[in-house]
């Protein structure tokens, strides 16, 4: 499947306008539900929104490099909301443990950024 660039342009862009606020390092307990530990670093580009009301969460791969990766796309079962996560600098073992964290009543979908 071919990927549209401009998608991808613009969602680069984003990200090199605006802020990435780190609010989760790896490592850090989830702050309402202890027993999630992140495994990566995790936060939110300043000044824009999704559907939870914050802005476009974000996840930091291992990688040197920080470049857009990919997105998470993500389905709750339990509160029935969809979101979408910006994959900066991740690889396969990052998106691994990523879907991990989120373990079984949220569903995911990722799509990589062909490079």
């Amino acid at each position: 499947m071919k990927t549209d660039s401009a998608f991808w342009e613009e969602t680069t862009r984003l990200l090199a306008t605006h802020s990435l606020i780190i609010d989760r390092s790896g490592g850090q307990a989830h702050p309402r539900h202890p027993e999630m530990i992140y495994p990566l670093d995790y936060g939110y580009l300043k000044n824009t929104s999704s559907s939870d009301g914050g802005g476009i969460d974000v996840w930091v791969g291992s990688q040197s490099d920080k470049t857009l990766t990919g997105i998470l796309c993500t389905f709750d079962t339990l509160k029935q909301d969809a979101e979408i996560k910006l994959l900066l600098g991740c690889n396969d073992h990052d998106l691994e443990n990523i879907r991990g964290f989120y373990g079984t009543e949220m569903k995911t979908l990722y799509v990589s950024r062909e490079i």
